[in-house]
């Protein structure tokens, strides 16, 4: 009996534990079920329930049931169907599809605690601002980035962009701004489309005003039906060739969603166009969804595009996760909101509206569900964005789409599918990608330039500098905007060399007076004052920054101009061939291989004994009579004839040196300047002169010279009288500036010299805007013109030149006297076979006397003792005094003279 009641309580409590899951749970859908999209999403979404109600093991026992609503693409109807489902039990909605009625109904998720599974697109659509959105497909941002990537890629700068002017086409072109302005392109015009229905009178006028715009390169950010009526009316007025038209993935819905008899007619307007598609990996899967689709579901009435297929996952991510949410324990209960109790009676009836209790559980389930459906992985990101956002990159051809590639955030650019390259090498190659091929709009082949010169009427502003000095490079001719010069007509042949015309004005700048500051003259044109800037403008770092220089096409380098002294011929002239220390390091070693050679010689050679006065004199004459090989002694020993040897080698070396040197000097003019270089200004207290405008200031100031010592000089004129003048009548001791001046300046003032080497080296350039077409165009045209022999021709025409200017005489005064630096291997050879042979003579002496005091110490009388150290040294100083003999009659020699002295010493003999 107590086993049975036992029994029966068990069974219930367990019938109870199943009844905790639901039999029904309820999900809303915000549709635009007016639209193609919206019809086929709710397609897509109805077999998703379908399929997952007929699977038990994703819900079990629990039917998904969802129920659908209409916000036919107006804001406010959506937020009202929105209300209308938080009088219900539903635990999450799909949708909203626009990303317009999104931002005004996922404002209220939040109060309401209501996960949002939508496929809105726009970027600005976060978990930061609304905690309760989930993106079911992938951000436009991300496909901002794919669009980036190819204007990038085929090298364009400029880009126009069509959008609609609603919260879905700002903020994806604030996004497009964003990805192009790190590719270093950027949007040069900006045409809105007002959401409201326009006739194709207002259409037509805004793609009047883009056709009127430089860049080529147009991107069409737009909903579909305005975007197929742009298409339409850009071919009616003729913009194909030569343009590129980029539609973001609105155009591959529009052409996917619809007939396949509408969607060739669609085509005629769109051949050569590229679209972006959001790409999802090939599986037998998906293509069994998509066979089902066209017999079943559709009937050839509706396309399947990605959206349809986001959908149906996002079915599945939603049970999925309702299960999990069931598993752990979550209960489907809502309660009244006390925040709206207060305004109970109101008759927005606000009172009614529940909360969703367990809203932030499922939440956290739809976040961290992860399976593979029919997009391919279905996971989340911290950011709460889906993995592998991936498009395709189609070209419309005929009636075909032709894939030349792929983008994705792991991989960029590829012609192969993003799903065979994440995790390979390849993913990460930093080589050029090729994409396939296209045919662009008109059937042209060939890729196309993006930009052509605006034809809005407005001329290019070009800035030329009014200069006050050196007017063959730049001048004003007769009238305001007239110029002339050597920059002005190497301008107008590079002009004529574009491809097209390019209609420009030319805008003095400067007051007459003086020359004008070239760095606020390339500054202006960041300001808009100028588009360009011609003239005599130094490419340095400093401007670069701020604008974009052609290839050069003169070349240019700072140099200094000095006056320079005659050195003429006197009675010392025959020293000037060698620096001071060679003549002292000269004289030195003469004597030094005299004394090496005497000692050496002395012991074994009788031209080298005699009288300490004869011995000296002896040295002398040997060294210095060497310098002419008239030395008369003789060497015997080997160390001697070696050291001789090499000293003789040395003297013919440094007497051909002296007399090229000499010839040099007593035949060619000499000049002389106290300055030697960019570091003798450096150094002294020279006062420096520099052209009013030029970056020399700048440049000089920043070498440690102070302002104080700079001199400014406007003009040709100015630079003779100063240097003439010379600092202590107000002049200046030196000039710099850069080479085509100096060059121009030294033509008719020879008295001048340039003085060294130039210390920087750059060029003139055109200056434009940055990343302006025109700065490439140019370049090209001036590498055409120096390889054709008409930039030379030019140069011939407006400067002369002549000997002065090329005469560095600096060069020349350095080359004809000779330094200890030309010479010091010759004198360490020297020096070093000196020491050898000394320390070789010495160490035979002093073995010579090692021996001689052993043997005078056998023979000694044991009774005188050990021979005294300074008898020692005497006897060293005998041995390297004395003529060298035989060992045995140095022997005998010592016997006797010991003998001798024992004699001398002994007692006297008895009587």
């Amino acid at each position: 009996m107590w086993v049975l009641l036992w029994l029966l309580l068990l069974f219930c409590a367990f019938s109870n534990g199943l009844s905790t899951r639901p039999d029904v749970v309820n999900v809303g859908a915000v549709l635009s079920l007016d639209s193609d999209i919206g019809k086929h999403i709710k397609i897509a979404i109805e077999e998703g329930v379908k399929d997952v109600n007929s699977n038990k093991s994703v819900l079990q026992h629990t039917k998904l049931q969802v129920n659908y609503k209409s916000s036919n693409c107006s804001a406010f109807l959506g937020l009202t169907q929105a209300m209308k489902y938080m009088e219900t039990d539903v635990v999450a909605i799909i949708g909203p599809q626009s990303s317009v009625v999104a931002h005004t109904i996922l404002s209220i998720a939040q109060e309401f605690t209501t996960p949002f599974l939508s496929l809105a697109t726009d970027p600005t659509l976060s978990s930061i601002g609304f905690p309760y959105f989930v993106r079911t497909t992938h951000s436009d941002r991300f496909q901002m980035m794919a669009v980036a990537e190819v204007v990038s890629h085929y090298g364009w700068k400029q880009v126009t962009v069509i959008y609609i002017d609603d919260d879905y086409g700002r903020n994806g072109l604030a996004a497009l701004d964003d990805a192009l302005y790190a590719k270093r392109c950027r949007v040069v015009y900006k045409a809105p489309i007002p959401p409201r229905k326009l006739d194709r009178g207002g259409i037509m006028d805004i793609l009047v005003k883009v056709a009127l715009m430089e860049s080529r390169v147009i991107v069409v950010h737009v909903h579909r039906g305005v975007g197929l009526q742009v298409f339409s009316l850009a071919q009616d007025l003729g913009m194909s060739i030569g343009y590129v038209w980029i539609a973001t993935d609105w155009l591959a819905a529009a052409l996917d969603t619809a007939p396949p008899l509408r969607s060739q007619i669609m085509m005629n307007d769109l051949q050569g166009v590229l679209m972006l598609r959001q790409h999802t990996p090939d599986s037998e899967r998906k293509q069994a969804f998509i066979a089902k689709w066209n017999k079943e579901l559709a009937v050839g009435s509706l396309g399947l595009s990605t959206y349809a297929l986001h959908a149906y996952d996002t079915v599945w991510l939603l049970a999925h996760a309702i299960d999990s949410f069931l598993n752990e324990g979550g209960n489907v209960s809502l309660s009244n909101d006390s925040k709206l109790k207060s305004i109970n009676g109101s008759r927005l009836h606000l009172d009614k509206m529940l909360i969703f209790d367990d809203g932030p559980l499922l939440l956290k389930n739809i976040l961290e569900t992860e399976f593979v459906g029919l997009t391919g992985l279905i996971k989340f990101t911290s950011t709460r964005s889906l993995v592998f956002p991936a498009y395709q990159i189609v070209n419309l051809i005929g009636t075909g789409r032709h894939i030349i590639g792929y983008w994705s955030n792991a991989s960029s650019l590829s012609v192969i599918a993003p799903e065979l390259l994440n995790g390979s090498s390849a993913n990460h190659s930093s080589a050029p990608v090729e994409l396939n091929s296209v045919v662009w709009p008109g059937e042209a082949l060939t890729t196309p330039r993006g930009w052509v010169f605006p034809n809005n009427g407005n001329l290019l502003k070009i800035g030329v500098p009014l200069r006050v000095g050196y007017k063959e490079f730049v001048s004003q001719d007769h009238g305001v905007n007239n110029f002339k010069g050597f920059c002005i007509d190497v301008f107008l042949a590079a002009i004529d060399l574009l491809p097209y015309a390019v209609p420009h004005k030319f805008i003095p700048f400067g007051n007459g007076r003086e020359n004008p500051s070239y760095d606020e003259l390339v500054y202006s044109i960041t300001t808009g004052m100028f588009d360009g800037v011609v003239g005599d403008v130094t490419i340095v770092t400093n401007r670069t920054r701020v604008v974009d220089f052609t290839q050069p096409y003169a070349a240019s380098g700072l140099v200094i101009v000095s006056s320079v002294k005659t050195l003429n011929s006197g009675a010392w002239s025959f020293l000037r061939p060698f620096s001071h220390e060679l003549w002292g390091v000269c004289a030195a070693f003469f004597l030094l291989v005299g004394i090496v050679v005497w000692t050496l010689e002395h012991r074994t050679n009788n031209e080298f004994r005699g009288p300490p006065k004869r011995q000296m004199i002896t040295i002398l004459w040997f060294s210095f009579s060497t310098l002419f090989f008239a030395h008369r002694e003789s060497t015997v020993s080997t160390l001697g004839r070696m050291v001789l040897l090499i000293w003789l080698f040395v003297v013919l070396i440094i007497n051909s040196s002296y007399t090229a040197s000499l010839t040099s000097i007593l035949t060619l003019q000499q000049l002389y300047s106290p300055i030697k270089g960019i570091d003798t200004l450096k150094n002294s207290q020279d006062v420096v002169g520099y052209q009013v405008g030029s970056f020399s200031e700048q440049y000089l100031f920043g070498l440690g010279i102070p302002k104080s010592r700079l001199r400014p000089l406007g003009s040709l004129e100015e630079y003779a009288t100063a240097l003439e003048r010379g600092p202590k009548r107000g002049g200046v001791d030196a000039v710099v500036d850069e080479r085509p001046y100096v060059d121009l300046f030294l033509a008719s003032q020879c008295e001048f010299r340039v003085i060294g080497e130039e210390f920087t080296k750059s060029g003139w350039g055109f200056a434009f805007a940055r990343d302006s077409p025109l700065t490439i165009d140019m370049s090209t045209a001036i590498l055409t013109l120096s390889e054709n022999g008409d930039l030379q021709r030019i140069h011939d025409k407006w400067l002369t030149t002549s000997s002065c200017s090329s005469d560095n005489t600096e060069m020349q005064l350095q080359s004809n006297r000779l330094h200890l630096q030309s010479f010091w291997v010759l004198y360490a050879v020297t020096g070093s076979v000196c020491v050898i042979a000394l320390v070789m003579h010495f160490c035979f002496v002093c073995c010579a006397s090692r021996n001689n005091d052993f043997e005078v110490s056998r023979s000694n009388n044991p009774n005188l003792g050990e021979s005294s150290r300074s008898k020692r040294m005497q006897n060293l100083w005998s041995l390297i005094d004395d003529k060298g003999s035989s060992r045995r009659e140095r022997k005998r020699r010592r016997l006797e003279e010991i003998a001798s002295q024992r004699m001398t010493e002994a007692p006297g003999t008895s009587t």
